[in-house]
């Protein structure tokens, strides 16, 4: 039977960083409805980061069967997209002299208890998303952001390991050619 050069690939629905990139994405989405100006740059960056962030774990989950580059390459885009969108959560909250929550505060706590339940949705984070206080509702979103690029590097580091251990699409389509080889002559 001859070697697959092309592996399994897609299922991006199933990692753990798209689902809480996604809540992230409606959570920003909503955020900037109720608490910047629609007809801002801010509001627009805002949310094209954060779906910048969900896409490009969608689309480097695809491509992911052709090319690690590119999969390592669009995974490593939706960190930065996401710590860029970090960021201007962090300047809402720093322009209108609000704190940013430390990991000891008790709401931070309740937070990374949330973030363990299974199959989490936005609705397992609707009432901090959708607070009326906007420091609560920024400090959630910095929350689902900060994990979310955790679980990024940690995909990055396995997507590079696989790498090393797998090798990319040329050493595989290779090594498939010359099993076929291999089986062609022991005919």
């Amino acid at each position: 039977m001859p070697e697959h050069f092309i592996p399994p690939h897609g299922g991006y629905e199933n990692l753990l960083s798209f689902q809480k990139a996604r809540i992230v994405y409606d959570g920003t989405v909503r955020f900037c409805e109720r608490f910047v100006d629609k007809r801002s740059r801010t509001t627009d960056q805002m949310v094209q980061a954060a779906r910048s962030g969900k896409q490009n774990i969608l689309e480097g989950s695809q491509a992911s069967g052709t090319s690690k580059e590119t999969e390592i390459k669009l995974t490593n885009v939706a960190r930065a997209s996401l710590e860029e969108l970090l960021e201007d959560y962090r300047d809402f909250l720093r322009v209108r002299r609000l704190e940013e929550w430390t990991k000891e505060h008790s709401h931070t706590r309740r937070l990374r208890q949330l973030n363990r339940t299974p199959n989490a949705n936005y609705d397992t984070f609707k009432k901090g998303i959708e607070h009326s206080d906007p420091a609560i509702a920024a400090n959630v979103m910095i929350g689902l952001i900060k994990l979310t690029n955790y679980l990024l590097d940690q995909q990055l580091r396995q997507l590079e390991q696989a790498f090393l251990n797998e090798g990319g699409l040329r050493e595989r389509m290779t090594r498939a050619r010359l099993a076929e080889r291999a089986r062609q002559n022991r005919r």
